[in-house]
Order: structure tokens, then C-alpha cells, then sequence
């Protein structure tokens, strides 16, 4: 019974070690911005790293920051109109590279690399980052 214990231990081990390394391998570019620092940006990421595990099966690749110019009125509008958690005082916008699962799931086109996936996010004066919307 211990054997099976240290045996089923392990595994689990060598499988979140795996899933750790997967994780790390996504190239982050976060770019320059006037606006938001670092540590907001990372906090965006961390949200859309969150989402994308509901993407079963799909490999993400990389995650980089579309720029400062995102940050307008009018996209601003646009987020506090899709979300339910406002009023929105940031919005913010990433670009991913993926690839679909081999067998095919009805969501993508099966092993197919989606590139410059859109990932709109925002947030209130004070709060966390939302994932509004997502895709081409």
C-alpha cells in the first residue's frame, strides 16, 4: 500500500512538473507602454492564461502586448458595453499565437496554428482584469 502511495506520488509530481515547464515555455512579450506597468500587464496575462485553459486541448505558444494605442474612448466604450462588472476605466489588448488540438472539437480547425488571436480586457478604477472578449 506505501509502494502505491510513493508510486501515485511521484506521478503526480512528474505531472505537475510537466505542466509547470509547458507553462514556462510560452513566450511573454509585454513591449513598452506609457500607460500601464509591468505588473499590470502581467496581472492581463495572468488573466488570459486562466481563460485559455478552458481552450481544451489547444497548445498556447505565445502572449505579446498590442500596444498603447488600444487605449481609447471608443474602445473603452465598446468594453463597458460587453461587460457586467463596470463602469470600465482600462481596457487593454494582447495578440496569441495557439494551436488546436489534432482531433477535432468542434470549437477549431483540428491542428491548426491560430496567430494574433485578440484578447480585449478591462477593468474598473480599482478592480482586476477582465477577459471581455476574444478571437479574430
Amino acid at each position: 500500500m506505501f509502494k502505491r502511495l510513493l508510486i501515485a506520488a511521484a506521478l503526480l509530481g512528474a505531472a505537475a512538473a510537466f505542466i509547470a515547464r509547458t507553462d514556462d515555455d510560452i513566450e511573454i512579450d509585454y513591449g513598452t507602454s506609457s500607460i500601464y506597468s509591468k505588473a499590470d500587464m502581467h496581472a492581463a496575462v495572468s488573466a488570459i492564461r486562466k481563460e485559455f485553459r478552458t481552450f481544451k486541448g489547444c497548445e498556447l505558444h505565445s502572449i505579446r502586448y498590442a500596444g498603447d494605442a488600444c487605449m481609447t474612448a471608443e474602445n473603452l466604450k465598446w468594453m463597458n458595453s460587453l461587460g457586467n462588472n463596470g463602469p470600465y476605466a482600462w481596457c487593454i489588448e494582447f495578440k496569441s499565437d495557439f494551436r488546436s488540438p489534432k482531433q477535432p472539437s468542434g470549437a477549431w480547425e483540428p491542428d491548426t496554428e491560430y496567430k494574433d488571436w485578440e484578447w480585449w480586457l478591462a477593468r474598473t478604477e480599482d478592480g482586476e482584469w477582465e477577459v471581455l472578449t476574444y478571437g479574430y
